[in-house]
């Protein structure tokens, strides 16, 4: 059996320690409740694969830009040509996550609070359970966001104590 390696879905910055950009991904970090900072790279690099895409689909076929375009709007980017692709930016990646989605909708009051709802399985998406906080959310599952805390049982000793 051979085992097929998982490639890196990210690259680590060139300057470890530039001053700036450390102060920026704190910021970040912050805004959209993350982890860690390799979820900023991730985002960094989708967008990344995005631009490349778009840089090469600038002198192709209108048909072969409209299925970019398409597809990103499906994926809840605001674009109207190739040009909005190339301007695309990590923050913009970021807002289409789950986790940035429950808090802006106010099903969570803070995104730390939204990313630990969704850990612990307490958010659903058409009726499915998602525990997965980077999950990227589709325009037409954004309206089926639905959160799902199931009451605790009540045991019997609590309810013999609350009578007498």
């Amino acid at each position: 059996m051979s085992w097929i390696r998982k490639k890196k879905q990210y690259t680590r910055p060139k300057k470890p320690y530039d001053k700036a950009r450390i102060e920026e991904e704190k910021e970040i970090t912050k805004r959209y409740g993350l982890k860690n900072k390799r979820e900023i790279w991730k985002a960094e690099s989708a967008i990344r694969r995005i631009r490349g895409l778009a840089k090469k689909l600038i002198r192709a076929e209108p048909e072969e830009q409209n299925k970019l375009i398409e597809k990103l709007k499906k994926e809840g980017f605001k674009v109207e040509k190739i040009a909005d692709a190339l301007a695309l930016t990590k923050e913009n990646w970021l807002e289409r996550r789950l986790q940035t989605i429950v808090f802006k909708k106010g099903i969570i009051k803070t995104p730390k609070g939204a990313r630990q709802m969704i850990t612990h399985r307490h958010i659903k998406i058409n009726k499915k359970v998602v525990n997965i906080p980077s999950y990227m959310v589709n325009v037409e599952e954004e309206g089926k966001i639905e959160l799902d805390i199931k009451p605790k049982p009540i045991k019997e000793e609590s309810i013999k104590e609350s009578k007498e």
